[in-house]
């Protein structure tokens, strides 16, 4: 199977692409997209009868990155105390009680932020996999992945014999897909076409 994903600049244009993927013979099952506006999402689903691409549950990278950043937050919340305390005479005498403070702080942080990445790795978000997982080198999905977090709609066209992606592609960027370094900066590709074989 061989996919071609473009990003595009707002909901309308996404529309009228799937809709010319269509009349052209997509079957809407090989058709997908992608927004960040769940109001619009909606929208333009029941609009064309394409369904929306889930993306990848986020998994344990979330539960990491939330476990850290909580605990960076413990820290930064407890430190400035525990420095008030050293600053003044009267107070040193508390110091101790400072640095139990800051590690309560850290542990307190490091559960809580685990707790909210595990709950929010459960969703279904993860664009940067989804695209891997369809072929699309890591560099590019990166991009159309901050092209989503910008405001951009990703329309993802699959065709199981390899033989009208180009058509697919071509249909894409008559429409308005944009160049990944007009979206986000760095990137040279209108549109990706990838297969199996990461081509």
């Amino acid at each position: 199977m061989e996919s071609v994903v473009a990003l595009f600049r707002e909901p309308g244009q996404a529309k009228v692409v799937l809709e010319a993927l269509k009349s052209r013979g997509f079957e809407r099952d090989h058709l997908g997209f992608a927004l960040n506006d769940a109001v619009a999402e909606d929208d333009l689903a029941q609009s064309t009868g394409v369904s929306p691409e889930a993306g990848a549950p986020a998994g344990a990278s979330s539960v990491i990155r939330g476990a850290l950043m909580g605990a960076l937050a413990g820290l930064a919340l407890t430190f400035p105390i525990w420095l008030l305390l050293l600053v003044f005479p009267a107070t040193r005498l508390y110091q101790q009680g400072g640095i139990y403070g800051m590690l309560f702080g850290a542990l307190g942080g490091l559960g809580l932020g685990g707790l909210f990445g595990a709950l929010a790795g459960s969703d279904h978000g993860d664009y940067v996999t989804l695209l891997r997982r369809m072929g699309v080198p890591p560099v590019q999905a990166e991009r159309f992945n901050s092209g989503i977090s910008d405001g951009h709609v990703i329309v993802i066209a699959r065709d199981p014999s390899s033989a009208r992606a180009d058509e697919a592609l071509s249909l894409m960027r008559q429409h308005g897909a944009v160049k990944l370094d007009d979206a986000v900066g760095g990137g040279r590709l209108q549109s990706e076409r990838v297969g199996d074989d990461g081509r």
